[in-house]
């Protein structure tokens, strides 16, 4: 099996995990319960698995780490703004 075949998958679901709390964060604005630091160390490991990926040049790590962030940084900017 192609090892970019199971990082997709993988990017998948791990990418997927996060759309509950982006839709319940859109959805109420509650952000106070939200760790401020670990989103912010999530974002800064999210971007660093981004620039790996870009590094090795794996479809699956850029694409699954480019919508990952933009849904931590929206949390994030959630957390900033109403928190």
């Amino acid at each position: 099996m192609n090892p970019e075949i199971i990082g997709y998958i993988a990017a998948a679901l791990t990418t997927a995990a996060y759309v509950p709390q982006v839709r319940k964060v859109a959805r109420h604005r509650h952000t106070q319960s939200l760790s401020l630091g670990m989103y912010l160390l999530l974002s800064c490991g999210i971007g660093g698995w981004l620039v790996y990926g870009i590094m090795i040049d794996s479809p699956s790590l850029i694409l699954a780490n480019s919508i990952s962030l933009l849904m931590v940084l929206f949390i994030l900017g959630m957390k900033i703004k109403h928190g």
